[in-house]
């Protein structure tokens, strides 16, 4: 009579996980990451609902850092799929994401993009150097051998060939991949420009970077949040302003919107593509590949964005702005996306 009773909570207790585990299974995919992707990736959700007949993944716009941060929180139904990201995952993020048990994740990159400066068709034009944005946004600048608060109100006190107009630029927060990469791309370069800064850069790198990367606060530069859209409209109402954004924001409003040469190279697809912008950088999707068991249209999703219908060079997302990848890095993508495919 014990063995019996004890069969019977036995199996009870393993319907009970199960219907547990099934309850927690989801139809739908969740996407969190990058404000420069978000749009792209709502696109691909938006074809994939219509073409598939299954649900439209969720797609929330973070910022890269706040993406991972979610994503890193562990497996389970509550935790993301999938990461939008315009910057490769750091090994502290890798170090978060094994600790929550989230060991197993493929990284697809899915194409380039560029940071770009842009204003209104109504703005100013100018044309900037690296050396001239980092004296524009770093909080403190080399003023005679010393770190001094940076004193530039007007474009004009950097240079006098630059507007005579107060330095206003609206951006991303720190939790944002196109803030992270433009301190590396962007302000690095210029502030290498200054011999006893570039020094540091091979002698004490954190202090290189916090000197570098650390942008004003004095209402110069203004965290406009992960709405892109938002600058957009800030920078067609106040034609004195730039922002700083993705190369697709620009793109998708060549009409409305400028883009401001860097170093002497305009952001366009072949100057970003081949690198010589200085501001060009890949995109990437990072996916959790314990997920798949727990959302059933994972693979299918995965399948879709990597397609040529997607990603290749006539594709849904060059039509709005994503450079496409070369062959050769086309192939491995999808050689990362194949254990996706027909699951």
């Amino acid at each position: 009579m014990r063995r019996l009773i004890a069969t019977t909570a036995i199996a009870a207790s393993m319907t009970l996980m199960l219907a547990t585990h099934v309850a927690q299974a989801r139809d739908q995919i969740r996407i969190v990451g990058s404000s420069t992707i978000f749009p792209l990736t709502t696109k691909v959700a938006e074809y994939f609902g219509k073409t598939t007949g299954d649900r439209a993944p969720v797609v929330e716009s973070t910022g890269s850092g706040g993406g991972f941060k979610l994503f890193c929180g562990g497996i389970g139904s509550q935790y993301p799929d999938i990461v939008d990201a315009s910057r490769k995952i750091t090994g502290s993020e890798t170090a978060i994401c094994a600790a929550n048990s989230v060991r197993n994740i493929s990284e697809i990159k899915i194409g380039y993009d560029g940071i770009v400066i842009l204003g209104s068709r109504n703005a100013p034009t100018m044309a900037l150097s690296a050396r001239q944005l980092y004296l524009a946004l770093a909080r403190t600048i080399p003023v005679q051998g010393a770190s001094v608060p940076n004193p530039n109100i007007k474009w004009s006190d950097i240079d006098a060939d630059l507007p005579d107009i107060p330095i206003r630029v609206y951006g991303p927060p720190p939790t944002s991949g196109t803030r992270d990469l433009m301190g590396q791309l962007l302000m690095d370069k210029g502030c290498s420009t200054f011999g006893d800064l570039a020094n540091l850069e091979s002698t004490d790198i954190e202090s290189f970077h916090l000197l570098c990367r650390t942008i004003r606060e004095d209402g110069a530069y203004i965290e406009a949040g992960e709405n892109d859209r938002l600058i957009i409209s800030k920078l067609e109402k106040d034609p004195t302003s730039y922002g700083v954004m993705g190369f697709n924001n620009l793109d998708r409003n060549r009409e409305a919107m400028q883009g401001i040469p860097i170093n002497g190279i305009e952001p366009d697809y072949d100057t970003i593509l081949d690198g010589s912008y200085p501001g060009s950088r890949a995109l990437y999707l990072y996916v959790k590949d314990d997920h798949q068991e727990l959302v059933r249209t994972l693979g299918a999703f995965i399948t879709t964005y990597v397609s040529d219908a997607i990603i290749g060079d006539e594709g849904l997302l060059a039509d709005n702005g994503l450079v496409p990848l070369p062959k050769d890095e086309r192939v491995e993508a999808l050689s990362q996306a194949k254990k996706f495919i027909a699951n």
